[in-house]
């Protein structure tokens, strides 16, 4: 009996450790107004290690708040953030950065008059919590072009560049700070079908060859289902559902939540 119950002990302790292991971005209870806008109201969330988690809900939802609030644009007006075990609920965008959170942004913000290159360059020279020789940082760069076929375009101007290859800067630029976890901004907004299939497969490359922990806004819904582990829906500033793509693709307030748009779910 002794031994059993020294076993089981040691079972729930190690499920423990490894549960908080996982949880690497944790949100409690967040809450953000603007005015008399409620935006968040008491929003939980987590983010396990090495998942893709999607983030959808009807225009003006919350979503884009969200990250604002977890990448520290925005403070919540409640509640507490937790990456890595680090409380980041009061850093400022730069600290949070460098400790491992990057993001992309649904409208592109590269610097239109620098090359695409030295816009990689900036972020890994200034975005990461540890400094790189210019060669390391070279080199690099040059590997971030190429893991999103952009080396051709090295030498372009960053404002000369088509839409789909600004969306694929914009991640360069994210990348180049080394991120653990990347939240995702309608990385596919935009895009025609196939660059759609495109961005699907590179947010798995993402996970598979880079080990990025994914959260990812969408709102092309075929895109976010076809690779997210797990969703979480937010309406009105709330969550209403959280779990598998298939099971939120029955879901019925989730339906309702988007007025009949059942069919792109």
């Amino acid at each position: 009996m002794v031994n059993f119950f020294v076993y089981d002990s040691h079972k729930k302790l190690l499920n423990i450790i490894v549960s908080k292991y996982l949880r690497m971005l944790i949100g409690n209870n967040i809450s953000k107004s603007f005015g008399g806008l409620h935006a968040l109201k008491n929003v939980d969330f987590e983010v396990k290690k090495g998942e893709i988690r999607g983030l959808i809900g009807p225009n003006g939802a919350g979503k884009t708040t969200l990250f604002n609030v977890i990448s520290g644009i925005y403070h919540s007006d409640s509640g507490t953030l937790k990456f890595d075990g680090v409380d980041i609920s009061r850093l400022p965008p730069h600290k949070i950065c460098k400790l491992g959170i990057g993001r992309t942004f649904q409208i592109v913000q590269p610097f239109n008059e620098l090359t695409v290159f030295k816009n990689v360059m900036i972020g890994i020279m200034f975005g990461r919590d540890k400094s790189v020789s210019r060669t390391e940082a070279n080199e690099k760069a040059m590997k971030i072009l190429d893991f999103l076929e952009l080396r051709g375009k090295r030498d372009h101007l960053a404002g000369s560049l088509i839409f789909a290859e600004k969306k694929r800067l914009e991640l360069a630029r994210a990348l180049a700070t080394d991120p653990k976890v990347l939240l995702l901004d309608e990385i596919a907004s935009g895009l025609n079908p196939t660059e759609t299939l495109q961005a699907m497969e590179l947010i798995k490359r993402l996970r598979s060859e880079r080990g990025i922990t994914v959260f990812w806004v969408e709102h092309v819904m075929k895109a976010v289902m076809g690779v997210a582990d797990c969703v979480v829906v937010i309406h009105h500033g709330e969550k209403i559902a959280e779990g598998k793509p298939s099971d939120i693709s029955k879901n019925k307030n989730v339906i309702e939540a988007y007025l009949g748009e059942k069919k792109i779910l």
